[in-house]
């Protein structure tokens, strides 16, 4: 008995499994006390309750503890091989029905040992084929096999002359060698327990000569030879003898990989190979194992030959498929009394055959054989009773498997019930619109529907019919209306289109009887009832409003349900959007104003182009302007040529929609012309087409070219001809190129609106060459070493060399002379040429002028300059050098000068070289000066350091001899302590500093003074007060601050200074400060000072 119990899970339904019992392997061997868990879930409301079956027997946890049940799972413990081997079954139930799982098999893997029987010796000849028997023992589980020769672990390998078939477990040796005797031993594996078992040893061993004679003497009655046996017992050669093989025909599931054994003995051993019957290549899914004694292949044939001859054993695969599921089965819902068709499909191979059941059981087909048919799968029942309610399963099934589908059919028997599907409660439509009234009670069998309105029945209004007379002359046609109450006709033959022809029989009450008449028109009802119960009423009048009521009716009983229609004003749009034509960057407003029934919310909702605009987004271009509640005008504010396109505007209430719209058309600066193409180009000219591009509703009035060149600053405008280019010219020629260089070019669009978007570039071309034109310029020169003639120049730029091969024709004569030198400089980079010549005189005046050529030829020669050939260099050095130490990293070096000027050498000035004592010559510091002085300063040096000096005179020839090497050591640096414990106090406009004295340290100069440096705070410049002394008074201001630091200096230079003070600005007449060497005072000290100062007052 059950009970249907409310739960959470909402809409009550039968049981439907979710996870169904898998078989399960035990090994017997390791049993102990493991369990064994059968899985089964099922989903329905109220939850399932579920009951276990062993080979078809319930089992029952109560009798026996080691069953247990959690869930819908079932559980057993302490197993046992011989109790619970079998099928298992799981059934789920509740107050719907009844379903069963697929069965689950629970097994036991076993392996028992070998029989422990000696096993006879086999006797072979030498080259003869043999088969050792494995004979494995009783087991349960897959078996892999492997022979041990000899003793362990010494195992046979398989090769092309040994197999081991994995089918039987026996190995084969195709062609035995002496190398084979010895003893033999299966080794049994069982593949789920991973046991193994060793057989009895099989001697194997060959067969003496005495023994094959005695052998032939016993069977032929005296000494007779074998073809097939030489002299010393050796096997004969003999045809392959295949003794592994399959059968003809090998079922095989598709998809599957099937594994085919073929082997053979002969003398010489055999090849196996393997091939299709048809003669096809094997594919790549073929694979051999290392004996080619194992075929995965879907279709085969094998072939055993050697020398002798050859065998074939021949194999076709049958497929096969367990069934699978097409068509599945779905829960339905039947009122009582009506038909139910169920089908369940499946395909499979060979095809399957199909069983139902109901609650579980297959006894309900024998209790109303006249109602309930099955025939290939299809379950028929007519007239549904409530009886008929259950859980249905098919199972469709073949010898390779089977599949399980089920659904609940649920009979219905209920009066009209409106709980779950009210009339709506408020209905509004529009005048003139129609409606439907859905009425959508549950009940079952389906009934009848009628409707109120108020308080009387609703009439369908009267459909009527137009009929011509066929049957006399076309002038005496006789047209008639029938109203539908009048006529009575078979449905097929009313035509569903009022418009067309159709010849039908009517009888008619009042009219002609079995007269022929012609149906012309159906005038449709303006209020009906649809085939669902809604009522649906159309070109809705306010005289509709009211309340209407749905009673439906069946056997079981009566209900209805109650609504009101509401009938409300039409929306109209007063004022609709307008078609403009607009230039870029305008803004403008689009109108939307309507008219509506002021009890309806009203929405505006704008599109563009399809899509709807979203006033959130869109940069904030559109903006809602519309201030009253009828109007929903927008704004586009700086109209761009993106916002062309159809704008609408829908208008929405709860009973009606409409919607108006308009084209804006925004003009702008014309799109990018497009394919420019370079049509011809010379080496000044180029000749440019292109296609224009859109518009933007403005025309095109001018067209500008613009070049661009790898040594151009980005794009120019170039010159053409035409000089103006209309807007309907698209083809051009641009001049004043220069040649040999790469262009670029684009064309740019005008309009009465602006200027366009540039075209994208055209194909880079490059300019034909030609002889060049421009010579280089700042031709100049002098200087170089002795003999030489240096000419310098600025090389022309790339863009002006008008060819390939660019170089130089350097011209030079002496002044005076009439022939010219020459020479070519084959760079285009070069700026300089020098002439060599030891009889040159130095400073010998040169005409010279520079040219030009390239892969064409010569250009032109540049105008003539004159030049000096190079001077000498100095030929004296100077003397009385002379060097003092001016600080510890100052010195500073005199000398007596040369004579500065002669007609062969100059001096330009003089080249100091200065390097310490413990230094390389080398690495000399060099200090060169500009003219004729005597004396430099070489500053940077380190202090108390021995240095070395000599002086040179340079000119643009080079340098002359050096003076003597003089020496000097610099003074010991100043003191590295800075001055310490600074105070300072002021009286009026005083300031009166003082610090303690600096010490130098050993390798340091005694300090000879101190430098107090000042300045306004205001102020960048500073000013210095030295003293020999520790304190100072310095006449300020009272009313600024000053910043102030003190450095101490010495013979070795200034030293480090003091933290930097500030005076501050002093209302009182006295104030006394300190520096420290950490920090400023803090403002406890600061007062402590203060008031000590006021005490001495």
């Amino acid at each position: 008995v059950y009970f249907l119990l409310p739960t959470d899970s909402g809409a009550l339904n039968g049981p439907a499994f979710t996870q169904q019992p898998s078989s399960i392997v035990f090994s017997v061997d390791s049993l102990g006390n493991r369990e064994a868990v059968f899985n089964c879930e099922a989903e329905g409301n109220p939850p399932p309750l579920y009951r276990w079956k062993l080979n078809g027997t319930s089992i029952d946890p109560k009798l026996d503890s080691r069953y247990s049940f959690f869930g819908g799972n079932l559980r057993i413990t302490h197993l046992n091989k011989v109790k619970d081997a079998g099928t298992y079954q799981c059934t789920a139930s509740n107050a719907f029905g009844t379903i069963i799982s697929r069965e689950a098999t629970l097994q036991f893997a076993y392996l028992e040992p070998f029989k422990l029987q000696t096993r006879s010796t086999v006797s072979v000849r030498e080259g003869q084929g043999v088969v050792l028997l494995c004979g494995p023992p009783a087991h349960s589980g897959e078996l892999t096999y492997s022979w041990i020769f000899n003793e362990y672990p010494s195992f046979v390998q398989q090769d092309t002359r040994r197999f081991v078939s994995q089918k039987t477990g026996n190995l084969y040796i195709a062609k035995v060698e002496p190398s084979d005797v010895g003893n033999y031993t299966c080794v049994v594996t069982n593949s789920v327990t991973n046991s193994k078992v060793q057989g009895p040893p099989t001697p194997l061993v060959l067969r003496t000569d005495e023994q094959i004679e005695r052998e032939r003497d016993t069977q032929t009655g005296g000494p007779k030879w074998s073809s097939q046996v030489g002299l010393e017992g050796v096997m004969g050669e003999y045809e392959p003898k295949i003794e592994v093989q399959f059968p003809e025909i090998v079922p095989a599931a598709r998809g599957s990989t099937v594994k085919l054994e073929c082997f053979a003995l002969g003398n010489p051993v055999p090849t196996i190979s393997w091939r299709r019957a048809d003669g096809i290549p094997l594919s790549r899914r073929v694979e051999l194992n290392k004996s080619s004694g194992v075929l995965e292949i879907p279709y085969f044939q094998c072939v055993a030959e050697n020398s002798r001859g050859k065998n074939v054993a021949k194999g076709k695969l049958t497929f096969y498929a367990p069934p699978q599921l097409i068509e599945k089965l779905h829960d339905v819902h039947k009122p009582i009394d009506d038909n139910l068709v169920w089908e369940c499909k499946a395909s499979g191979k060979p095809k399957p055959s199909y069983r139902w059941l109901k609650n579980g059981e297959y006894t309900f087909l024998s209790f109303s054989k006249e109602r309930i048919q099955v025939v290939n799968g299809v379950l028929a029942i007519t007239g549904l009773a409530l009886s008929d309610s259950g859980m249905y399963q098919c199972i469709a099934e073949n010898k390779h498997g089977e599949k399980h589908t089920s659904a609940e059919l649920r009979v219905m028997a209920k009066a009209p019930d409106f709980s779950q599907n009210l009339l709506k409660k408020q209905t509004l439509v529009r005048e003139g619109g129609e409606v439907v009234i859905e009425c959508k009670p549950t009940m079952s069998p389906r009934g009848m529907i009628t409707w109120r309105k108020g308080n009387e029945a609703l009439q369908e209004n009267e459909r009527n019919l137009m009929l011509q007379d066929t049957l006399t002359s076309a002038d005496q046609k006789l047209g008639i209306f029938v109203p539908v109450h009048s006529w009575s006709i078979h449905q097929a033959l009313l035509p569903s289109n009022g418009g067309l022809l159709a010849t039908v029989i009517v009888s008619l009450a009042g009219y002609l009887n079995c007269c022929a008449w012609t149906y012309v028109h159906s005038f449709p009802n303006r209020i009906s009832v649809l085939e669902d119960g809604s009522l649906w009423i159309s070109n809705v009048t306010k005289s509709d409003s009211g309340s209407y009521t749905c009673i439906a009716r069946n056997r079981f009983g009566e209900a209805g349900s109650t609504g009101s229609l509401f009938v409300k004003d039409p929306t109209v749009i007063t004022v609709p959007p307008s078609s403009m034509d607009v230039t870029v960057g305008e803004s403008i407003v689009l109108q939307c104003q309507v008219l509506h029934d002021p009890s309806l919310d009203i929405k505006f909702t704008w599109f563009f182009n399809g899509q709807p605009i979203n006033f959130g987004s869109h940069k904030g271009y559109f903006e809602k302007v519309g201030g009253q509640h009828s109007a929903g005008d927008i704004m586009i504010r700086n109209v761009q040529l993106r916002d062309s396109g159809k704008y609408t505007c829908v208008v929405q209430t709860n009973v009606d929609s409409i919607s108006a719209g308009a084209d804006l058309i925004v003009r702008g600066p014309p799109g990018p012309p497009e394919s420019i193409r370079v049509e011809e180009i010379t080496d000044t000219t180029a000749v440019l087409s292109w296609r224009p591009g859109p518009d933007n509703h403005s025309p095109i009035t001018i067209y500008t070219i613009q070049a661009r060149t790898p040594f151009s600053v980005g794009w120019q405008a170039v010159t053409t001809v035409p000089e103006v280019i209309g807007g309907r010219q698209l083809r051009a020629t641009v001049v004043d190129l220069n040649p040999w260089v790469e262009y670029e070019f684009r064309v740019v669009a005008s309009n009465a609106v602006g200027i366009g978007e540039p075209s994208k570039p055209s194909r880079k071309a490059r300019s034909k060459e030609t002889l060049p034109k421009v010579t280089p310029s700042n031709v100049s020169g002098g200087g170089g070493s002795r003999s030489e003639l240096v000419i310098t120049w600025e090389p022309v730029p790339e863009e002006l060399q008008n060819g390939r091969e660019f170089g130089y024709v350097v011209a030079f004569r002496p002044l005076g002379a009439t022939s010219w030198m020459k020479a070519v400089v084959p760079s285009a980079d070069a700026s300089k040429y020098v002439f060599k010549d030891e009889s040159m005189p130095p400073l010998s005046p040169f005409e010279v002028k520079v040219g030009v050529y390239n892969s064409k030829g010569e250009g032109p020669f540049g105008s003539t300059t004159t030049i000096f050939s190079a001077e000498e260099e100095p030929g004296r050095a100077p003397n009385k050098v002379r060097a003092k130490s001016l600080s510890a990293y100052e010195i500073e070096v005199s000398w007596k000068p040369i004579p500065w000027n002669t007609n062969r050498r100059r001096v330009l000035g003089y080249e100091l070289r200065c390097w310490a004592s413990k230094e390389k010559e080398e690495t000399a510091r060099v200090v060169r000066t500009q003219g004729n002085r005597t004396s430099e300063v070489i500053r940077g040096l380190k202090g108390n350091t021995l240095y070395y000096i000599t002086v040179q005179a340079y000119s643009t020839a080079g340098v002359g001899p050096s003076s003597n090497i003089v020496n000097v050591t610099t003074r010991k640096p100043p003191p590295s302590q800075p001055p310490l414990k600074v105070m300072w106090i002021t009286l009026n406009s005083k300031v009166i500093l003082n610090w303690e004295h600096v010490k130098a340290l050993e390798n340091e100069s005694e300090v000879t003074g101190y430098k107090v440096l000042y300045k306004c705070n205001k102020q960048s410049s500073t000013n210095v007060v030295e003293t020999n002394t520790t304190s100072v008074e310095l006449s300020l201001p009272s009313d600024e601050e000053y910043i102030i630091q003190i450095k101490p200096f010495s013979d070795g230079g200034e030293g480090r200074s003091s933290k930097q003070i500030t005076i501050p600005r002093i209302s009182g007449p006295k104030a006394i400060g300190s520096a420290s060497k950490v920090s400023t005072l803090s403002a406890l000290s600061t007062i402590a000072l203060s008031f000590t100062a006021r005490s001495t007052l």
